[in-house]
């Protein structure tokens, strides 16, 4: 489900947003997609369908680019924060992690030291607290104002993607280039001039939201020298350098750059693996599980393996919610004869108290379904143990 719309912002005109996936019904948790300068929100498209496992995604464009207006008057980095600030409370959100690339990185900044309420968790991708020289900027915002942004897209490209990349993606040069030429001339002139006056050494200090500085190998315009200052002076931050990435690294490295921000926004892991295997099969269960996996000769790194990549990535995933995928793997144990395995999730289906419990009526519909794609024996046995475990919970 997608919802668009837009929002008033100080100064004069409407910025442009979206929200994509399981919570655009206005329910959380909450990510915010922050564009750079000469994009518009479609550049997270490589993202998409990963972030929206797991989060309401709220994308919108900077001021003067994509569907959003270009208020006149000078811009700023805290102008354009507080556009986000508008956003979420037009939209009701009192918080939200927040990913921000280059210009939206910025703006992540200074959100994170001015409205640190407003903020869950934090990444900063292939941007700096200071880009200088000023002047560079200022000369840039000059000639978009006489020629156009179009005149900027050969020099944006090779800037924003290895050559190898554009050989190897012309659809990608095709896209970037439309995307940069739609821009407005005078506010993508005004953001050259925000990142021009923009200062944000001194603010990363104040930083106390878990930080995720991810950066491109290969950028020209955010060094991974950069990067490495950048996380250096934030308290607790961590860094990514993407190998083969150039400045859109969410677009040239689209997969392992993910995979970085899931890891960091949806704690993807061991600690958020026995979390979700804890609520789905019970804490007692698997306080066991671990201390055998914990013992000589056990088999501890698979016991890591499954908690991390089972746990803590696909039964965590919010596209699906708990008690669908009980039905779901119910279904696949009985139909795979893995009834050892049934059983353990049937009985916990059955015990447990949330929202997420299951009566045998609701698994047997699961088996009955089961039935009709993978056969009526091993659906049969599914129900036989099925009648087994709901005998040992009534009589235990």
């Amino acid at each position: 489900m997608s919802v668009v719309g837009r929002v008033p912002v100080e100064g004069g005109g409407e910025l442009a947003y979206r929200l994509d996936g399981s919570g655009s019904s206005r329910t959380g948790p909450w990510l915010v997609l922050s564009n750079s300068l000469g994009t518009d929100m479609s550049m997270w498209d490589p993202q998409m369908v990963a972030l929206t496992g797991h989060f309401t995604v709220l994308r919108y464009d900077q001021r003067g680019h994509g569907a959003s207006d270009a208020p006149a008057g000078a811009y700023s980095i805290a102008r354009m924060g507080q556009d986000v600030v508008a956003l979420l409370d037009h939209l009701g959100v009192e918080s939200a992690s927040f990913l921000g690339l280059s210009l939206g990185g910025m703006v992540g900044i200074w959100l994170a030291a001015h409205h640190p309420d407003r903020l869950d968790r934090l990444v900063l991708a292939c941007t700096a607290a200071e880009l200088p020289p000023a002047s560079a900027w200022e000369e840039r915002a000059a000639k978009v104002r006489a020629e156009g942004t179009a005149s900027l897209s050969g020099t944006l490209l090779g800037r924003w993607f290895t050559s190898r990349f554009l050989g190897e993606r012309p659809d990608v040069a095709v896209a970037f280039t439309a995307m940069v030429s739609s821009c407005s001339d005078e506010g993508y002139a005004s953001c050259c001039e925000a990142i021009a006056a923009w200062q944000g050494r001194d603010l990363l200090g104040r930083i106390d939201k878990p930080t995720l500085v991810v950066a491109g190998r290969a950028d020209p315009v955010s060094t991974p020298a950069t990067a490495l200052e950048l996380a250096g002076d934030i308290p607790g931050a961590g860094l990514a350098v993407l190998a083969g990435a150039s400045h859109l690294a969410n677009v040239e490295r689209s997969e392992e750059f993910t995979g970085a921000v899931l890891a960091h926004l949806a704690g993807f892991g061991y600690e958020r693996g026995l979390e979700t295997r804890a609520a789905v099969l019970g804490r007692d269960y698997v306080a066991a599980a671990v201390a055998r996996a914990e013992a000589p000769g056990a088999f501890s790194s698979f016991q890591r393996f499954i908690t991390e990549a089972a746990w803590g990535g696909v039964w965590s995933r919010a596209s699906l919610d708990v008690r669908t995928r009980r039905l779901v793997t119910l279904a696949l144990l009985a139909g795979l004869g893995r009834l050892e395995e049934f059983a353990l999730h049937a009985r916990a289906a059955l015990q447990s108290e949330g929202a997420d419990r299951l009566d045998a009526e609701e698994i047997g519909e699961a088996l009955i379904h089961a039935a009709v794609y993978a056969g009526v024996p091993a659906a049969n046995a599914a129900f036989s143990r099925l009648n087994e475990v709901a005998a040992s919970l009534e009589h235990p």
